[in-house]
This record gives structure tokens, C-alpha cells and sequence, in this order.
């Protein structure tokens, strides 16, 4: 992430501005594309988890033709209070095409 991209200090103090929800996400989606050099197609999940918060992602794996046999992944996004990944790992592997049980 640029140096410019990164959190503005408030006008009322020099601590960091607290980051919407929305770039949160885009935060973690960048981060995890520039690390593993993969397109997240979609977030699929937001939400606190502890002091930081978790994002789940979508991303194609392999691309396959026709489109709905490409294989995707979806990877949890562990993010600190800053908004930076503290971690991540890939917690499913599916079809494009294929519909959860």
C-alpha cells in the first residue's frame, strides 16, 4: 500500500483516523491481492474479531473454460485495529459453478 493510502492523521490531534467499514475491505483486499498476486472477485463476509476484524474473500484459483468449472477460493483476512493483515489462510476450495449444500 502507497504511503499516501495510508490513514491521515485526525485535525484534532495526530492519532490515526478510524477507517470506515468500506476501506476496511478495500484495505484488505488490496493488501492480499499485492501478497499472493491474486484478483479478489468479492468480499463475502465482514466483521469485528477481537480487537481487529475478519474479512472473507473470493478468489478465482484456476481458470478453467467455460467459466463455471474455474476453481475458487475463499480466504479469511485477519486484519489488526489499524487495518493492516495480520494474517490469512484459505478455508475453502469450490467449483464456480457449484452450489453450497
Amino acid at each position: 500500500m502507497a504511503e499516501s493510502d495510508r490513514k491521515p492523521a485526525s485535525s484534532t490531534g495526530g492519532t490515526p483516523k478510524r477507517l470506515s467499514p468500506a476501506e476496511l475491505m478495500r484495505s484488505a483486499r488490496d493488501q492480499f491481492e499485492e501478497f499472493t498476486g491474486r484478483s479478489v472477485e468479492s468480499v463475502s463476509s465482514f466483521g469485528r474479531a477481537g480487537d481487529g476484524w475478519q474479512v472473507k474473500v473470493e478468489v478465482v484459483e484456476l481458470e478453467r473454460i467455460p467459466d463455471t468449472t474455474s476453481v475458487l477460493a475463499t480466504y479469511r483476512i485477519q486484519l489488526g485495529p489499524d487495518g493492516e493483515i495480520a494474517g490469512y489462510e484459505r478455508v475453502a476450495r469450490y467449483a464456480r459453478g457449484r452450489l453450497d449444500a
